[in-house]
């Protein structure tokens, strides 16, 4: 990864798919391999796409800032 591309300290990064995790919240995969959670829960986070498939599937392909790209633990964890 460029250090250089964390200026604004994210990257954005496509939307490759979804999981639900052990919660059943949505996780969004992204391209880098990272992850990130895209909850629906009104009324902190309005999200109704996330709820159907149909919804998700518009999402595919949208970036999201991934913050773990900069995160210095994570390009060492990377690196190892």
């Amino acid at each position: 990864m460029q250090r250089d591309a964390c200026a604004g300290s994210a990257i954005p990064r496509r939307i490759i798919g979804f999981h639900q995790d052990e919660e059943n919240h949505w996780v969004a995969d992204l391209e880098c391999g990272h992850t990130q959670h895209v909850r629906h829960d009104p009324p902190w986070q309005v999200r109704t796409w996330v709820t159907t498939e149909s919804g998700r599937a518009t999402f595919l392909g949208k970036t999201l800032e991934c913050v773990k790209c900069c995160d210095p633990r994570e390009v060492q964890r990377e690196t190892k």
